[in-house]
C-alpha cells in the first residue's frame, strides 16, 4: 500500500489505478478561466521574465507606486483600475495586493532539454495548488531542475499556484506530461536515480542516493505514490524523522527532502 506524507485528503482518481496513455506532451493546456497572476512579488517576477509575453498589467495606484520603487522600467504599459475591478477578475479572497497581470503561460520543456544533474522533482497526482506551488518555490530555492507534474490531475500554472510559488515558476520549469511511469523510465535512460518517498520506505533518503541527477518522486497526500511509479523507482525510501508524526504534508516533505538530497549531495562533492 502507498503510503501518505501528510493530510487526510487527496486526489480524485481516475477510478481505473492505472496510468494515462500516451508519452510526454510538451504542450500548453487551455488557458484557465482565470490566467491572471497577481500578487507584487509575483508579478515582478513575471514581468522580469524574458521569457513571459504579457497581454495587460491591471493595478491599482498605490500598488504601482510600490510596484515602481522595485521596476522603474516595466515591459509593459500598466492599465490603472480600481481594487474591486482586480477583486473581479482573480476572486474576492484572492490576495492580489492590487496588482493582476494577464500573461501567456511559459513554454513546457521536454525532459530531454533539461540538464542531467542536480535534482529534479516528479510529483505523482498533486492536486492542491498550493501544494504545488509552495513545491516550485522551494525548488527554486535549492536550484531544482525542474519539477514534473502529470497533465492530469494538477492544477494550472496561473493564480493561486503562481501566489504559492512565490516568483518560483519564473526561476524552474514546470513540465508537464501525460505518462508519468513512461517519464520516470525515461528518466532512468537519461542517467536520472529515482527516489521515491515513502514514509515506511526501508532507508533513509540521504542513505539512499547514488550521485547526481537525481529525480526526487513525491506521491499525493492521503495517497502517496501509484503502484507504477513506485515500480519505476530505484528506490523507496523515508525521511529522517525523529519525532512521534512521522507524515508531514507533501510541501513540507519536499523542502526537508530537498534540504537532505542537497547536503547528501554536496556531501559527497
Amino acid at each position: 500500500m502507498s503510503r501518505r506524507f501528510g493530510g487526510k485528503s487527496g486526489p480524485s482518481s481516475d477510478g481505473r489505478g492505472r496510468e494515462q496513455a500516451g508519452g510526454h506532451r510538451p504542450q500548453q493546456r487551455s488557458g484557465p478561466k482565470h490566467p491572471y497572476l497577481y500578487g507584487l512579488h509575483t508579478v515582478e517576477e513575471a514581468l522580469a521574465n524574458p521569457k513571459r509575453r504579457h497581454r495587460a498589467l491591471l493595478i491599482t495606484e498605490n500598488a504601482l507606486r510600490r510596484l515602481q520603487e522595485r521596476m522603474p522600467v516595466m515591459p509593459i504599459a500598466p492599465q490603472i483600475v480600481k481594487p474591486d475591478e482586480i477583486d473581479r477578475l482573480v476572486g474576492m479572497d484572492a490576495v492580489h495586493q492590487g496588482v493582476a497581470l494577464d500573461t501567456e503561460p511559459l513554454p513546457s520543456p521536454h525532459i530531454r532539454d533539461l540538464p542531467a544533474k542536480g535534482i529534479l522533482l516528479v510529483l505523482d497526482q498533486v492536486t492542491d495548488p498550493h501544494n504545488v506551488g509552495a513545491i516550485m518555490r522551494t525548488a527554486a530555492a535549492f536550484g531544482a531542475e525542474g519539477v514534473i507534474v502529470t497533465e492530469r490531475h494538477s492544477p494550472e500554472a496561473s493564480g493561486v499556484l503562481a501566489k504559492a510559488a512565490s516568483g518560483g515558476l519564473e526561476h524552474c520549469p514546470l513540465i508537464e506530461v501525460v505518462n508519468l511511469a513512461q517519464t520516470l523510465t525515461e528518466l532512468g535512460e537519461l542517467g536520472f536515480w529515482r527516489v521515491g518517498l515513502d514514509s515506511e520506505g526501508p532507508a533513509i533518503v540521504a542513505d539512499s542516493l547514488a550521485t547526481a541527477p537525481i529525480a526526487l518522486v513525491l506521491g499525493a497526500e492521503g495517497k502517496g505514490l501509484r503502484r507504477l511509479t513506485r515500480e519505476r523507482c530505484d528506490v523507496l525510501a523515508r525521511l529522517d524523522m525523529p519525532g512521534a508524526i512521522k507524515s508531514l504534508n507533501v510541501s513540507n516533505a519536499a523542502a526537508v527532502a530537498l534540504f537532505a538530497v542537497h547536503h547528501a549531495l554536496s556531501a559527497k562533492g
